[in-house]
């Protein structure tokens, strides 16, 4: 008669435990869901993140993503004073030059020019004058822009040596003019005449520029001489570089030789004891050159006009 009774308390004990386990249980379940989404999350952002943006491996080449020095290019046909390309293509058709297409103008340009004073029977004198601007900029995966320029600068010397036909090539590296010059000239003939053909090379920072510089008597004139050709186009490629250093806001381009570092020009020493102030320097200096000047206006001696 008492087993129903105990059997019912067994029951109700048992109903009672998982009762109060069930609220344990939930929140458990809802914490270990909770915590395992935003793991998953959380994992995948990471992840994401350093596909996009792989850390630099140890011992990378910082220079790889450095900023390019130079920003843009000036125009091709206005690199030139009037002086220089009179003096090189004195009887140029266009004195403004041919601007050379370009699918990107702030990235590579040129200009040409060409000239014939001819003279009939008594021989003609051809001139043909190119010059060529490329700039690169910096790229993570390509390298700095001066490192890239660096390689087109070899790779056109190496181009303008290999130049088809050429004869008696002599490749000559140049100092004052950029950070790098190189300077290749050969003869080519084409129709029984002969062409002195001159390439000078120069870079500087992330900028290449190519002169392209040839001559030839034609109908039997004299061909030019080669030496003049070659000062030509060194002086017309060191004025193509300054052309570029002007456009981008900076001084005179750089030879490679080190700088004055900046804020040393606002240091001011004060003068020792027994020196002159810089006023005073100045004055002295002044009086020096007007006393020079004049020495300069006096007549020469009877020896000297006699000569």
């Amino acid at each position: 008669m008492h087993r129903p009774a105990q059997r019912k308390r067994q029951l109700r004990s048992r109903l009672l435990v998982c009762a109060a386990a069930v609220p344990v249980i939930l929140v458990a379940g809802c914490s270990s869901d909770s915590g395992s989404d935003s793991g998953s999350d959380g994992a995948k952002k990471d992840s994401g993140a350093k596909a996009s943006a792989p850390a630099p491996a140890k011992g990378e080449d910082k220079a790889s993503v450095e900023k390019a020095a130079y920003t843009k290019l000036p125009e091709p046909c206005d690199v030139l004073s009037k002086k220089t390309l009179e003096e090189m293509v004195p009887k140029a058709k266009d004195k403004s030059g041919k601007t050379g297409t370009s699918s990107d103008t702030a990235l590579r340009g040129s200009c040409s020019w060409d000239s014939l004073d001819n003279n009939g029977v008594d021989g003609s004198q051809f001139r043909w004058l190119r010059v060529s601007l490329l700039r690169f900029e910096s790229d993570a995966s390509l390298g700095s822009g001066a490192k890239r320029a660096e390689n087109n600068f070899a790779k056109q010397v190496e181009d303008a040596k290999a130049t088809k036909d050429a004869k008696g090539v002599k490749t000559e590296p140049v100092q004052g003019v950029g950070q790098q010059a190189t300077l290749v000239r050969y003869d080519l003939k084409k129709d029984k005449d002969t062409f002195k053909q001159q390439t000078f090379v120069a870079r500087m920072e992330n900028a290449v520029v190519t002169v392209d510089f040839n001559g030839a008597g034609l109908a039997g004139d004299e061909a030019p001489d080669a030496g003049k050709l070659s000062k030509d186009a060194q002086k017309a490629a060191k004025e193509a570089v300054e052309a570029v250093v002007s456009a981008n806001g900076s001084g005179k381009a750089s030879s490679g030789a080190g700088e004055k570092p900046k804020g040393d020009d606002s240091k001011t020493e004060a003068p020792k004891k027994g020196e002159p102030k810089k006023d005073e320097a100045k004055k002295d200096d002044a009086t020096s050159d007007d006393a020079k000047s004049k020495a300069s206006d006096k007549p020469k001696d009877k020896a000297d006009s006699k000569s």
